[in-house]
């Protein structure tokens, strides 16, 4: 029976590696995800018949089978109530429970062995896991409830200040205990690391402002798999230690990825601070040429090439679906509709991608910022909805601006650009955007879902 569960082990983690190369590609997201999950209740099924097998104690057992239906019923309430614009809340959470399962697996595991006969490697492990997990649970509800609106920036330098003093305890005491001045048991200890981890999690979390969002979640998410990774070392189970080494280097893999698609450091994102403006630079004020409903309709009707580049503005007015009845009726007309979506638009990982994806929008129409880039000057409009930094020319041609160096979709190279806003008001670098005053610029203001309703309305009647 050993051999068939090692087998079915190795079967899970080869599952995770199929999902993970067909959800490198949005086609085959879906086939992807179901592998992956596929491989994950297989993984389950094995560990509850290697604790069968075990000779397990009955109570035991049926904790273990009433945590998976509950776990199961939950995830899959959770999952079917939850809207697409509501998806970074719903993957935080999820996130938070993963860092919770190896926080507690930690604590469980101190209260159970034998400390004066268990290896210094393995309590060392029990502790990163510890502190790992405990990070990602309390960072990863925060963060769920920033998305959400409920929890505001802190970036007061007391918030950070006392960050960086729990970071180095989370080093120091450990060292401390094993060298023998911390004298208390192993583990009240460990209950003591928990706290810290938890309130470090907390702080981590707060200063971060919204934008930045996409490489928390993707950053704890990693974390999350790096405590699974060591949990699975302390009790030898190959499945969790490869799912969280795959988990693990993807999250880190991402959230670099994604600092450099905004040209700024880690350490930058983390405290939540932008490149301040060179003393002197003082902003030119910029002729705003609005456009009107009809005007807009009319453009979009004699345009051959359409390009919308979508924003966290089109998730906060839930105008997806509009944006797809909008591309379907200009495509009636032969007009090609293309979106190009910059690599950290939204406040996750994918984040438009998914919002699109509800609105039935095919993944042939979605295009990379580099590839978008190469072909802009082709498009006759181009229509921005609820994007601002990520298609700023300053970051480009103004080197004194917070935003200089960030890769931008460069609309403003277009015939024309449209862009869809409530006010004037800055994106989240707070500066202007100097694409809202070239004469190929024009500004749509009102309600994105309201105002791209009026269009779709316009153009059936023209």
């Amino acid at each position: 029976m050993h051999a068939i569960i090692e087998i079915g082990y190795l079967i899970a983690t080869l599952s995770f590696l199929g999902g993970l190369k067909f959800m490198s590609s949005p086609k085959n997201a879906k086939t992807g995800n179901l592998i992956a999950a596929t491989g994950m209740v297989l993984a389950v099924v094995l560990t509850f018949i290697a604790a069968v097998t075990a000779t397990v104690p009955y109570t035991n057992l049926v904790i273990m089978l009433l945590a998976i239906a509950v776990g199961t019923v939950i995830g899959k309430r959770l999952s079917d109530k939850v809207e697409m614009t509501g998806m970074p809340q719903l993957v935080s959470l999820f996130n938070a429970t993963g860092g919770g399962c190896a926080m507690l697996l930690g604590l469980v595991e101190a209260n159970q062995m034998d400390v004066s006969t268990t290896v210094l490697g393995n309590k060392i492990l029990l502790i990163a896991g510890l502190i790992t997990g405990a990070v990602a649970l309390t960072g990863s509800i925060i963060a769920e409830r920033k998305l959400a609106g409920k929890v505001k920036d802190r970036r007061s330098k007391a918030v950070i200040f006392t960050a960086r003093i729990l970071l180095v305890l989370m080093v120091l005491l450990p060292v401390l205990y094993f060298l023998g001045f911390i004298p208390i048991s192993f583990t009240v200890f460990m209950y003591v690391l928990a706290t810290v981890a938890m309130v470090y999690g907390v702080l981590f979390v707060l200063p971060i402002g919204g934008a930045d969002m996409p490489v928390v979640i993707s950053l704890l998410n990693s974390i999350t798999g790096i405590a699974t990774a060591f949990a699975g070392f302390v009790y030898g189970n190959k499945v969790m230690i490869a799912g969280g080494i795959f988990v693990g280097a993807a999250g880190i893999l991402l959230t670099l990825l994604m600092c450099k698609a905004m040209n700024r450091s880690l350490l930058k994102v983390l405290a939540g601070t932008f490149k301040k403006s060179k003393n002197g630079t003082v902003e030119e004020e910029q002729e705003i040429k609005d456009i009107s409903i009809s005007e807009t309709a009319m453009s979009l009707s004699f345009a051959q090439k359409v390009a919308i580049i979508p924003g966290y503005g089109l998730a906060v007015a839930q105008a997806q679906h509009v944006c797809g009845q909008l591309q379907q009726l200009l495509e009636k007309r032969n007009t090609q509709v293309d979106y190009i979506i910059h690599p950290v638009a939204g406040r996750m990982p994918g984040h438009m991608n998914v919002l699109l994806a509800e609105a039935n929008v095919e993944y042939s129409h979605l295009k990379e910022m580099d590839e978008g880039n190469e072909n802009m000057a082709q498009y006759d409009t181009v229509l921005v909805i609820g994007a601002n930094d990520v298609v700023n020319p300053a970051a480009e041609n103004n080197p004194d601006s917070p935003v200089y160096g960030m890769p931008i979709i460069r609309a403003h190279e277009s015939k024309q650009v449209i862009v869809m806003k409530r006010s004037m008001g800055k994106g989240y670098a707070g500066v202007q955007n100097d694409l809202f005053g070239l004469d190929n610029c024009s500004i749509l203001f009102g309600d994105a879902k309201v105002s791209l309703q009026e269009i779709v309305n316009q153009l059936k009647l023209i």
